[in-house]
């Protein structure tokens, strides 16, 4: 978007994958720095609002599904356009302006020096400020819990595993079979799973959260369903790695080529 670039990558493409997110956008949008963008994606997953109006609107790239896919389905075509595009770094952010995207600068510069191939937005400084952001004390014992759990599965560290601020290299998203993973909410957890699998170097950074009601957010059965989808993820993630089994999530695709 513009040619004051604070990063060393040559295109950094932002990705949205939307349903519902109409009265939102604008603001998520407007904080995002333009100064570290070259172009920003919205995948609509058939939105019964007006996000597709909103999106043309601010001159975003809209890409529409004619069907509600799910969130997993609309990341994957998030994906999918920004390497066609030739992007270098992708970072994704949910359109809902639950997450502040003013870190991007500082993120790009985590990615580009190397020290990192992925990062994730941690909301869970301290419970203090998750709770008093307003995420629900459910959600904030099954983050806790389950991220723990993740991060003794799959040797990390990390704050928040759950997060919808996500940034990758060009690399991670060549490498990663992200095709086979799930076109639910647990896609993430298969990403991140692949990413320790293959290798690659993973941080986080604090990030803002705002949790109102206009904010996506799934209900405890949902979340009930994901968390207990995670603990099959991390299953796969041992069962493969000791060598019982292989499943076509952790399957390289280095060099796989787009139509």
């Amino acid at each position: 978007m513009t040619e004051n670039k604070a990063h060393k990558f040559d295109k950094v493409i932002v990705v949205m994958p939307a349903f519902n997110a109409e009265s939102t956008l604008k603001k998520t949008y407007d904080e995002i720095p333009k100064e570290c963008v070259d172009e920003i994606i919205l995948v609509d997953d058939f939105s019964s609002d007006q996000t597709v109006a909103m999106a043309n609107k601010l001159g975003l790239t809209v890409i529409c599904h004619l069907k509600n896919r799910g969130y997993g389905a609309s990341q994957k075509s998030c994906y999918d356009s920004a390497l066609k595009k030739e992007a270098s770094a992708v970072i994704m952010i949910h359109p809902d302006y639950q997450y502040d995207s003013r870190i991007i600068p500082h993120v790009l510069g985590f990615l580009s020096s190397g020290i990192c191939d992925v990062i994730i937005g941690s909301r869970i400084r301290t419970r203090r400020e998750a709770l008093k952001g307003g995420m629900p004390l459910y959600k904030y014992i099954s983050n806790r819990f389950l991220t723990v759990f993740e991060n003794l599965i799959l040797g990390q560290n990390l704050g928040d595993f759950h997060s919808g601020f996500r940034a990758y290299t060009r690399k991670v998203l060549d490498t990663i079979p992200f095709q086979n993973n799930s076109d639910d909410f647990v896609f993430d957890t298969e990403f991140l799973a692949q990413a320790v699998f293959f290798g690659f170097k993973i941080g986080d950074v604090p990030i803002p959260s705002r949790y109102f009601e206009e904010a996506s957010s799934i209900n405890f059965r949902r979340s009930l369903k994901y968390g207990i989808q995670t603990l099959f993820v991390m299953g796969k993630f041992i069962i493969q790695k000791i060598g019982l089994a292989k499943f076509k999530i952790f399957s390289s695709n280095l060099n796989r080529k787009l139509e």
